[in-house]
């Protein structure tokens, strides 16, 4: 069987590493870029919709939270309806770096799938989705604290 998720790993881990360092000098460490696109995308999202999305533990969500609000990225403000419920926000100072990690996905999106036709993107998208699908329900089970058997 061809190592698939070896090369997804590889992909992953290579944008992860640029993002990281281009991002360096708007503050932004270790993949938290990836918590302020969503929360300025989804203004208003709770952290454990974030967590969810981003397929991580509420732990490290969290930990990340804190990070992008101590720098002054998000705020998180009360729900009107139930106190405990926090909701995410991006600051001005979220929303104005925001524009530059859009245009940092599209060229890396564009980079990458440089030289494939549109039908080849879309296979590859309708394909990569089903992975992630199936990949998702053992993320589920072990979540809750189950352990799968290989």
């Amino acid at each position: 069987m061809k190592e698939v998720l070896r090369e997804v790993g590889m992909i992953a881990r290579s944008l992860d590493s640029i993002s990281n360092i281009e991002f360096k000098k708007h503050d932004l460490t270790k993949g938290q870029y990836l918590y302020l696109v969503r929360i300025c995308e989804n203004p208003g999202i709770i952290q454990e919709k974030l967590a969810e999305m981003i397929k991580v533990d509420r732990t490290t969500a969290a930990r990340a939270i804190k990070k992008l609000e101590m720098n002054g990225f998000i705020e998180k403000n009360n729900d009107q309806y139930n106190k405990k419920i926090k909701k995410l926000f991006p600051t001005e100072k979220g929303n104005t770096v925001y524009p530059f990690l859009k245009r940092e996905n599209d060229y890396s999106n564009r980079a990458a799938l440089s030289g494939f036709s549109e039908t080849e993107v879309e296979t590859m998208f309708n394909l990569l989705q089903r992975v992630r699908k199936n990949v998702e329900k053992d993320w589920e089970y072990v979540k809750k604290g189950n352990k799968r058997n290989y």
